[in-house]
């Protein structure tokens, strides 16, 4: 889900990178809000960062051109919240893309945008959701983990596609990535439900 330099353009990369540094902007001041928790998360922010920058280190070929690999977007969301998800995975896709030329400079922007917001946003807001409503940690957390990455694998898609002018990749990032969302759901849901049982102080929707 990697963007490389050259796949998009100028337009679409413009769009994205603002887009990314408005959001990035609101993820600070409400995470430095969080001040009566901050301080407790930072250890939990530190490991989970760490541990989602190897996860994604790991990826397959697939047909389409592309690849896949483990995002972990809504396990940070839930983990230490949306805003200090988002920043987590802006540091990890940052340091990817510097370091190990892991998506290009010029699509750091949608990178951050697929991965680290809407990957973020949407399995937090889904895993609050469905909480409501099924009761369930195991299945919120499952669904949280597969349409976080569904969504993103079609945002990917839909830039990548506009900037090629065809739905192709719309096709390929879509539906590839809601087939990996089932892995990433299990994921999720078996760190998610580990975490209810060993460690209650971590799991604050328990």
């Amino acid at each position: 889900m990697h963007i490389p330099d050259g796949y998009l353009t100028p337009a679409v990369a413009g769009t994205t990178l603002l887009i990314t540094l408005g959001t990035l902007l609101i993820a600070s001041r409400k995470a430095s809000l969080e001040k009566e928790t901050l301080n407790e998360k930072i250890p939990l922010f530190t490991a989970l960062s760490a541990g989602i920058f190897v996860a994604q280190m790991i990826a397959w070929p697939i047909p389409g051109g592309t690849s896949l690999h483990l995002v972990g977007g809504a396990l940070a969301g839930i983990l230490v919240g949306p805003w200090l998800g988002v920043l987590s995975m802006t540091l990890v896709l940052l340091i990817q893309c510097l370091i190990f030329h892991d998506g290009g400079l010029t699509a750091i922007g949608a990178n951050i945008l697929n991965m680290g917001i809407v990957g973020v946003l949407v399995g937090y807001t889904v895993f609050r959701v469905t909480q409501r409503i099924v009761k369930k940690v195991w299945l919120s957390s499952f669904l949280a983990g597969w349409l976080s990455i569904t969504l993103a694998g079609l945002a990917c898609g839909l830039e990548l596609g506009a900037s090629w002018n065809s739905t192709l990749p719309v096709y390929v990032m879509s539906s590839w990535h809601a087939v990996l969302g089932l892995v990433e759901g299990l994921i999720t849901s078996g760190v998610v439900s580990y975490l209810t049982v060993k460690s209650p102080k971590t799991a604050w929707w328990s």
